[in-house]
């Protein structure tokens, strides 16, 4: 019987250690810091290295949809619908670091880091330290 016991709970940690991160698969509208309007629809993919990014499903501010003029790249001129503004972002301990997030406006890739809070991701992006970044606090739409 101890065994079995034993057997049971080796195999419900290695479940658990397996589990896909909270955000794998959450839909999420982003909401711009500065007007405080929904701008876009995102949804969070975990990668096989462990790692998130987040892509965008559909555009929520009309007349933006079609173009992300200033990206470099695969995505220069492209829709914005698909481009993944969201890279390399780590589950440590509760607290989300080492990602980086482009921002389609300026084309620019800033350093991210987060905290999942119930149905708000509270996201801070920003070059060299943290404290000379943006805010940001998406809304759970899933």
């Amino acid at each position: 019987m101890k065994k079995i016991a034993l057997m049971v709970g080796l195999l419900t940690a290695t479940a658990f250690a397996n589990a896909a991160d909270p955000l794998n698969g959450t839909v999420w509208k982003t909401i711009d810091d500065e007007t405080k309007q929904a701008k876009a629809v995102v949804k969070f993919t975990e990668q096989k290295n462990g790692t998130l990014s987040a892509s965008i499903q559909s555009v929520l501010t009309p007349g933006e949809e079609n173009a992300c003029t200033k990206c470099e790249g695969k995505y220069h001129n492209k829709s914005l619908k698909g481009v993944t503004i969201v890279y390399g972002l780590k589950n440590v301990n509760g607290k989300y670091e080492g990602g980086t997030i482009l921002d389609p406006k300026n084309g620019k890739t800033y350093k991210l880091k987060g905290e999942l809070a119930g149905n708000k991701l509270n996201l801070r992006g920003y070059m060299g330290v943290a404290a000379l970044g943006r805010n940001q606090t998406w809304i759970r739409a899933n």
